[in-house]
C-alpha cells in the first residue's frame, strides 16, 4: 500500500457516542476501493467515541482515524463541520470521499463539495473504478442505471444510504493511527443548532424488518392508507412507502424506501398500490420474496416480482387482513 498517496474517505458522524451502521458499510467498501487504487482506506469521524468504538473503524478497515473535535461539538454543526472537513481535505487531498446518506450526511455533503469545488453524486447505488482509476457512481435514472463521474475536479464525492453495501468483516487484530483534529478557539457560524428532537420509531425498524409493507399512491385516500397500515399491524410487519404517498402525507419521509430513501433486506416484502419506479424498487432488491398488489395488469411492478395480484388494493386488502386473522386464530 502507498500511505504516501491520496486517500479514501469515509466521513463517519456519531449520535451519543454510537457510530451508525451506514459508516461501517461505506468504510468496508473504501477498503475494497483503496485496495484496488493501493491507497489507504481513512475516517474522518465528527466528535469523540470510546476508545472501543475506535477500535471497531480500525477493525472494519480503517488505516488512519481523523478525529474531529471542537468546542460545542456535543451538537452537529454543518457548517463548522463542513468548514473542518474542507480545510482538512484540502491539505490531506482525498481522491474519494464517501458520506452516508442520513439527514445529517445528505446535509453535510453539499456544502463540503461547494467548499471544495467539486462534483458530488447522491444517493448511489454502486460504486466502481474504470480502467482509468475514476470513480463511477451509479445511479437509478429515466428507468434505468446511469453511471455518473468526476474526470478532472477531485475529491470525487458521493453519498450512499444504509443498506447499499454489506458490512464488512472485521479484522480482530488491525489496528491504526489517530490523529486529531479541530479548533481550540470557538469556531464562528451563520447557522447554529441549538437542539436535536429525535422521535423512536414505532416497532421494527424498516431496515431490520423481516416482513415489510409498502404502499404507493394507489391507496386512493387516507383511508386506503389506513388499510395498509392495517395490514402491515396484522402481519406485524414494518411500514414502508414511496415517493407520492410522503408527498401526500399519508405517512412521514423518514419510511420511504428506495434510491432517496431506505434499503430493506426482508424475507417477505407486499408492495401495495405502487407501480414499481426504479427509484423505489432499487430499495428492495435483498428482498427475499417479493409481492405485489395493484389494479392495473400492465404494471411494470408485475415485472419485478415473484408474485403478483391483479386487484384494487382498497378491495383486497381488508379480505386479506380478514383471512389473515382467522388464520393466525386457528
Amino acid at each position: 500500500m502507498n500511505i504516501n498517496a491520496a486517500p479514501v474517505w469515509v466521513i463517519a458522524e456519531q449520535i451519543k457516542g454510537v457510530i451508525p451502521p451506514v459508516c461501517f458499510e461505506l468504510l468496508g467498501k473504501a477498503t475494497e476501493l483503496g485496495k484496488e487504487l493501493d491507497v489507504p482506506a481513512e475516517v474522518v469521524l465528527l466528535g469523540e467515541v470510546s476508545g472501543d468504538k475506535a477500535e471497531q473503524l480500525f477493525r472494519a478497515g480503517a488505516d488512519v482515524l481523523y478525529q474531529v473535535k471542537f468546542p460545542g461539538f456535543d451538537k452537529f454543526q454543518t457548517e463548522i463541520s463542513s468548514k473542518i472537513i474542507s480545510d482538512l481535505a484540502e491539505e490531506i487531498k482525498p481522491q474519494i470521499i464517501l458520506i452516508g446518506s442520513t439527514f445529517l450526511g445528505r446535509e453535510l455533503a453539499p456544502l463540503v463539495a461547494a467548499r471544495l469545488k467539486t462534483g458530488l453524486t447522491a444517493h448511489c447505488i454502486d460504486l466502481v473504478l474504470t480502467g482509468d482509476r475514476i470513480l463511477e457512481q451509479r445511479i437509478p435514472a429515466y428507468g434505468g442505471m446511469i453511471a455518473i463521474t468526476c474526470p478532472e475536479k477531485r475529491p470525487q464525492i458521493a453519498t450512499i444510504a444504509r443498506g447499499v453495501f454489506p458490512a464488512p468483516t472485521l479484522e480482530i487484530n488491525k489496528t491504526g493511527r489517530v490523529i486529531q483534529v479541530g479548533k481550540s478557539e470557538d469556531l464562528s457560524s451563520r447557522v447554529k443548532t441549538l437542539e436535536i428532537i429525535r422521535k423512536e420509531p414505532e416497532g421494527v425498524p424498516l431496515e431490520e424488518a423481516q416482513i415489510v409493507v409498502a404502499g404507493g399512491a394507489g391507496a386512493g385516500s387516507l383511508e386506503g392508507w389506513k388499510q395498509i397500515e392495517d395490514l402491515a399491524q396484522t402481519l406485524n410487519a414494518a411500514l414502508g412507502s414511496t415517493r407520492p404517498a410522503v408527498d401526500k402525507g399519508w405517512i412521514e419521509l423518514e419510511t420511504m424506501i428506495g434510491q432517496s430513501g431506505k434499503m430493506v433486506h426482508p424475507n417477505l416484502y407486499i408492495g401495495v398500490g405502487l407501480s414499481g419506479e426504479q427509484q423505489h424498487m432499487v430499495g428492495i432488491a435483498g428482498a427475499k420474496i417479493m409481492v405485489a398488489i395493484n389494479n392495473d395488469p400492465k404494471s411494470p411492478v408485475f415485472e419485478q416480482v415473484d408474485f403478483g395480484i391483479i386487484e384494487d388494493c382498497r378491495d383486497f386488502i381488508p379480505l386479506l387482513i380478514k383471512k389473515l386473522k382467522d388464520y393466525l386464530k386457528n
